[in-house]
């Protein structure tokens, strides 16, 4: 399994790039669609970590209503937000079938969120993972599984 994330987050920092490049847009961060695409099959886990990206965002602009966020703060306390929820939700799931994907992978996503929209992110997230899963279909093939 090793060896598949470190590919799967190979060909995610590849397609990032791509998108990047070829869109404008970023998918949630470059290492974001290789972790998704390894779990397109697991779609509450998936809608776990979107939620918490999402939940991180909305905390972390509320915050900024009271306290100067910006630059690497920003970007710290959204990572360290996003961090915390997940944890939070990890204990109160404890052994239940959802997980979060990642440490900071809900963190990233609410970070990309902040800077260019949840439609644009999300579209760019949900292709590039997709992109992502086809190329390992094709290289790693019955491995995925």
């Amino acid at each position: 399994m090793s060896e598949l994330l470190s590919l799967s987050i190979g060909i995610g920092l590849a397609v990032s790039l791509l998108f990047s490049e070829i869109f404008g847009l970023a998918a949630g961060g470059m290492v974001v669609p290789g972790y998704i695409a390894l779990n397109l099959n697991r779609p509450i886990d998936l809608l776990l970590t979107v939620g918490i990206g999402m939940i991180t965002f909305a905390v972390v602009h509320a915050l900024a209503s009271v306290m100067i966020i910006y630059g690497k703060r920003r970007t710290v306390m959204m990572i360290l937000v996003g961090y915390l929820i997940g944890a939070a939700a990890h204990t109160l799931h404890g052994s239940s079938e959802a997980h979060v994907i990642g440490y900071v992978i809900p963190g990233l996503i609410a970070i990309w969120i902040d800077r260019q929209g949840i439609i644009e992110t999300l579209s760019a997230l949900v292709t590039a993972a997709v992109v992502v899963r086809l190329v390992l279909i094709l290289v790693a093939g019955s491995e995925l599984s």
